[in-house]
């Protein structure tokens, strides 16, 4: 599940020396050679700007707090039959030659990692985190997506073209969903963009997982982990994302190029085990019931709630990238969980494969020849995406484990409830309640079964509980 990076404090050194040697041992850098940082000086010392100027349009941005590598911004009016809704993406070919040292190390790097306490960007910072990203108050280059929407949320008419933009304002998701709370102009619309799309997905039979963020936090001398359910506005704002992403797989489809998104349907076995899982929770899943609306309705304030999340992510295993060769089968193309064929495509500040997908899609979209560099680079593209997400998903683990090593520390000897969520063999997978925590025990009992656990102790290899 996702969580915040934030800086440590002084007194947290020994932690931030923890999570500089899982980086070093991921092969993860958060700096670029020199010879990266001078093409990124170079190349962003007059970036181009496109002919056509969008400035006119009011775009804000809604991302977490103090981000800085800002890869959409949105506008939304109403319109005759419904809704035109723009969506700027940031323009990364303005400032990444092809076949440069930027665009090399973007090929090894795959994306961006995460770890609690600093980011180890995709491109250089003067690049993501300034001349390429959508602040407030600049003009950028950016692919400005525009869909005329009725009155239920179906998009009608799409088009697609770089622009000059100028974003006014950068949100947070707290003042975002405070406005939209009080009314205002914009953010409501988002919210009636927003409740249609999802609606639309549920008629798909989409899924969301939703998990909640994890923020971990230094308080004083402890550190603690907090998670924080999604708002109602990063939801809604997820859909005009995921809208786009819909957008430009049909693009690609019609073409028979570019590079999607996939993902398989549950395999009939995985469905059957959730369904006991869930059912030995006290929140069953009925036989006749999708389970994209079993998550949508589940009650996120109910104690087994986070235990069915993490059950639930059996189900969306699989994930990958297919490069179209224009004779593909509808398996071959769906993104199961989104009911429908898809492409990363909204953040090529903070992933690769999306540069690749804008590229294509303004092509195709404007009958113009795709870039060779774009088509050339679909070669390899999936395995790079692949490594990256492996490599992504250690860092996010590795570090979880080393804070909560570090939070229960002091505890050893305390005794904790817990649910089991999952098993494998003889060995469950549960979830403390306090602190919120995922480890895994010796310990009998399915899926759904409250127990207590002492803590023994703290090893190399993490935390060690018996049963109380």
């Amino acid at each position: 599940m996702p969580f915040r990076t934030t800086r440590l404090a002084a007194e947290h050194t020994d932690l931030a020396a923890q999570f500089a040697q899982i980086r070093d041992q991921l092969n993860i850098s958060i700096s670029f050679d020199a010879r990266v940082e001078r093409e990124a000086v170079d190349a962003t010392a007059h970036p181009p700007l496109p002919e056509h100027d969008q400035t006119d349009i009011a775009f804000v941005t809604i991302d977490p707090e103090g981000s800085k590598d800002l890869d959409q911004a949105l506008f939304i009016e109403p319109a005759a039959d419904g809704y035109r809704v723009y969506y700027a993406i940031a323009d990364l070919p303005a400032v990444v030659t092809a076949g440069g040292a930027i665009d090399h190390e973007a090929r090894r790097r795959g994306q961006t990692m995460y770890a609690p306490d600093e980011s180890a960007p995709l491109h250089p910072r003067a690049i993501s985190e300034d001349a390429a990203s959508l602040l407030p108050d600049v003009v950028r280059s950016a692919y400005v997506w525009t869909f005329e929407l009725d009155d239920v949320g179906t998009v009608t008419a799409t088009t697609l073209k770089r622009a000059r933009v100028r974003s006014r304002e950068r949100l947070s998701y707290d003042e975002a969903q405070h406005r939209a709370d009080n009314d205002d102009l914009l953010m409501g619309l988002l919210r009636q963009v927003g409740e249609r799309r999802i609606a639309l997905e549920a008629q798909r039979g989409g899924a969301s997982l939703d998990m909640p963020e994890e923020e971990i936090v230094a308080d004083g001398d402890s550190w603690t982990i907090k998670r924080r359910q999604l708002l109602p506005v990063e939801q809604w704002n997820a859909q005009i994302s995921l809208m786009t992403g819909m957008a430009a797989a049909q693009l690609q489809l019609g073409a028979g190029r570019g590079i999607l998104r996939t993902m398989p349907k549950p395999p009939q076995d995985a469905m059957e085990h959730f369904r006991r899982e869930v059912a030995a929770m006290g929140l069953p899943f009925a036989e006749d019931e999708e389970y994209g609306g079993y998550l949508r309705r589940l009650d996120r304030d109910h104690p087994a709630a986070i235990a069915v999340l993490m059950a639930a992510r059996s189900l969306f295993r699989g994930a990958g990238y297919h490069v179209l060769t224009g004779t593909e089968t509808p398996d071959e193309v769906i993104q199961a969980a989104i009911g429908a064929p898809y492409a990363h495509t909204t953040a090529p500040l903070r992933r690769l494969v999306d540069r690749y997908v804008l590229a294509h899609c303004d092509a195709i979209a404007n009958g113009t020849q795709i870039a060779p560099w774009a088509a050339a680079g679909l070669d390899g593209l999936s395995e790079i995406m692949a490594a990256s997400s492996q490599k992504a998903g250690a860092l996010e683990r590795e570090c979880i484990a080393a804070v909560t090593a570090v939070i229960l520390a002091p505890r050893v000897g305390e005794v904790f409830d817990a649910l089991i969520v999952d098993r494998r063999e003889n060995r469950a997978e549960l979830e403390l309640i306090d602190p919120p925590v995922t480890i895994t025990a010796v310990v009998e009992g399915e899926p759904g079964t409250a127990v207590r656990l002492r803590l023994q102790s703290i090893t190399d290899a993490g935390a060690v509980f018996v049963v109380a």
